[in-house]
């Protein structure tokens, strides 16, 4: 069997779940949470939407259960307050909604000099990337944990593997997730849960946008992978349970090669790669 959406063929052996497992997605309703909640649409799995964009989230609901005959419950919520990740998990408890699979997508991030940022964005930054992401990890891996089964997935980038002039803070927080992720992986791994932490590079989506870093030598110019091949090579390893997924080969290369490279230099390539143009 195959499903298509959006030009896109898969076959059924290549991304299969053993059951019609329901998701959660954070950051839902737009770039790679977006594809991601296509992938798993189109293999016949129920979702959970999170996101603070409602009529966004309402227009992909209703594609997927039309399209693809499967159940999806929105919910409204900025992930970046405190105990957000709680109501969530608060809310679906009181609709006996079980999560399969939880794929902590939502984060973003800010350029420019660290003396010079925006406090409060940084604030929210941290607790979106770091604090909510860790919340729903331990929520819901309790429960995957009594069932003996389930799959997380904490989208991090390769800025996890280096220090980020220009974006310090964010590059910090990926710093973070990447080593939480592969830490709790190994405490479960053995229990039937596997927490996988996907790791891609400059991706075309709004995050530049939001980031205010489409004119840096990372965005601009360049041809970047879509967010859909992101998502699709994200889900298949989160369902191969692969501890670090880093999407792309230089992606790869850079991300290893970094350990055999003077820190310093690292920061100083760094930094000339997020300069503008």
């Amino acid at each position: 069997m195959k499903r298509v959406w959006h030009g896109l063929t898969v076959a059924s052996s290549k991304i299969k779940n053993k059951h019609m497992a329901t998701a959660l997605i954070t950051g839902a309703s737009s770039g790679i949470g977006m594809e991601l909640a296509r992938v798993h649409a189109a293999t016949g799995g129920d979702l959970v939407l999170v996101a603070r964009n409602k009529s966004k989230l309402e227009e992909l609901k209703l594609e997927f259960e039309t399209s693809c005959s499967v159940k999806v419950l929105v919910i409204e919520k900025d992930l970046s307050l405190p105990n957000a990740a709680l109501e969530v998990y608060n809310e679906l408890n009181s609709k006996n909604v079980s999560i399969d699979y939880l794929i902590n997508n939502a984060g973003f991030g800010d350029f420019g000099f660290f003396a010079e940022s925006d406090w409060l964005k940084n604030e929210q930054m941290i607790h979106l990337n770091i604090t909510t992401l860790t919340q729903f990890t331990q929520l819901f891996l309790r429960d995957m944990l009594k069932r003996g089964s389930g799959k997380i997935m904490n989208v991090a980038s390769v800025a996890a593997f280096l220090p980020g002039p220009l974006m310090a803070v964010y590059f910090a927080t990926k710093a973070y997730v990447l080593s939480f992720s592969e830490a709790v992986d190994n405490e479960v791994r053995s229990k039937g849960v596997s927490i996988t932490v996907l790791c891609p590079g400059a991706t075309e989506s709004a995050f530049k946008v939001a980031a205010a870093a489409e004119n840096s030598r990372l965005f601009k110019g360049r041809k970047l992978a879509s967010s859909k091949e992101v998502a699709i090579y994200g889900y298949r390893a989160m369902l191969q349970g692969k501890s670090v997924a880093i999407h792309g080969v230089m992606n790869f290369i850079m991300a290893n090669s970094v350990r055999f490279t003077p820190r310093k230099l690292v920061t100083k390539l760094v930094r000339m790669m997020q300069s503008k143009v």
